[in-house]
């Protein structure tokens, strides 16, 4: 197997990816808060199963 030396390592990741975004400094960053409902969850209601066992438990 042909072991690539640390320069030829990164001119094939330049090759294969191109140029990389200038890095994000820590003093630029965000915190998120998700607001909407998770994306590619149903937003399903009560089933009527739950309903009936809901109600007998009160």
């Amino acid at each position: 197997m042909t072991e690539f030396t640390d320069a030829e390592l990164a001119f094939l990741r330049h090759v294969r990816f191109g140029e990389l975004p200038a890095r994000v400094l820590p003093e630029d960053r965000v915190e998120l808060e998700e607001t909407d409902p998770k994306r590619g969850w149903p937003d399903l209601g009560p089933s009527e199963d739950q309903q009936v066992l809901h109600q007998a438990g009160s």
